[in-house]
């Protein structure tokens, strides 16, 4: 498990173990969008990012920085407690507490993990009520930016009504989920020089967007249109934005999801806290009429969220999910 009163592992027959010969290049903080909520043409710059990269960040976003500190050391005297404390929480299937395994089919990571249904927001182990009361209240106000970044993007777009596609998160069946990891410092890491963990592996995520809030550390690293993969610069304060899987479909591919991963450091403890913003699993997803112009043809097949995610859950987390779905599916790969 991973908790660090373990024993050092045999790294180099350790299967998250990889070779680093081509690191990730550090991206300057001016390559990742800023997008201040505050600035009249945000929504301009939010499509922009999205076409370009799939990816960027949100300040002046007016979640106060206590809901997240408060949440995060919550999670982290969660994670402070003994295996077996921990282990008596719900197994994340799908729902609750999970450590190295990441899904069903076989995918590991140098991670442990805690993976909630949004709404509404269960009770998943003992004595778990504090945390919970702080997910609820994080939750709440994240919930509240996605649906502003999704009209930001609707608005960018020319889409009316402006909350064509915020309604979809916000409806009272909306499927959303939320997820804290916590990936511990691997100190065997200075051993094996030219060498990675990898904490949680290369994928996209399937939802419409995903808004994510770390603690000031590094190891998140993103794929470029050109398949360079780049490290993002930390920032506490700020929201990271996804473009998720469904978005693509919706936008008739001008966006698409980001490839991402997260690979483990020496000594630095790394928190992250996702919130997945997804339709109800009733809803159809489509390209959106008002993205098609005249002529243009959908690019993908009409498909029920609770296909999609059904279908997502079997696959590997590198796995091409929306491949299926394409109406052409020799179309080129990103």
């Amino acid at each position: 498990m991973v908790v660090l009163s373990q024993p050092a592992l045999d790294l180099a027959k350790y299967s998250l173990l990889r070779e680093t010969c081509k690191p990730a290049v550090a991206a300057a903080a001016a390559d990742i969008p800023a997008i201040d909520l505050a600035d009249p043409d945000a929504k301009s710059h939010i499509v922009k990012a999205c076409e370009e990269i799939g990816f960027f960040k949100v300040v002046s976003h007016r979640v106060p920085i206590e809901l997240m500190t408060k949440l995060e050391d919550e999670a982290l005297r969660f994670f402070s407690l003994s295996q077996a404390e921990k282990d008596k929480a719900r197994p994340p299937y799908p729902l609750g507490y999970g450590s190295k395994n990441i899904g069903p089919n076989g995918d590991k990571g140098w991670i442990e993990y805690l993976l909630l249904n949004a709404n509404p927001l269960p009770l998943f182990a003992p004595n778990s009520e504090s945390l919970i009361a702080a997910v609820k209240e994080y939750v709440t106000a994240v919930k509240k930016l996605s649906c502003e970044v999704a009209e930001l993007i609707a608005e960018g777009l020319k889409i009316e009504p402006r909350n064509t596609i915020s309604k979809l998160l916000n409806e009272e069946k909306s499927d959303c989920c939320f997820r804290v990891n916590r990936y511990p410092p691997c100190p065997e890491l200075q051993a094996v020089g030219g060498k990675s963990m990898i904490g949680f592996g290369e994928h996209t995520d399937p939802q419409i967007i995903s808004l994510l809030r770390s603690n000031n550390s590094t190891g998140l690293q993103i794929c470029l249109r050109d398949g360079a993969w780049v490290s993002v610069p930390p920032d506490s304060a700020a929201f990271f934005v996804n473009v998720g899987d469904a978005l693509q479909v919706m936008s008739n591919g001008r966006f698409r999801s980001v490839k991402h991963k997260v690979v483990a450091d020496c000594n630095i403890e790394r928190v992250s806290m996702i919130y997945f913003g997804g339709p109800a699993l009733s809803e159809k997803i489509a390209p959106l009429p008002q993205i098609l112009g005249d002529g243009e043809e959908s690019l993908y097949k009409e498909f029920y969220w609770r296909e999609y995610k059904t279908a997502a859950y079997k696959t590997r987390l590198a796995d091409y999910r929306l491949g299926p779905f394409e109406k052409n599916q020799n179309s080129e790969r990103f």
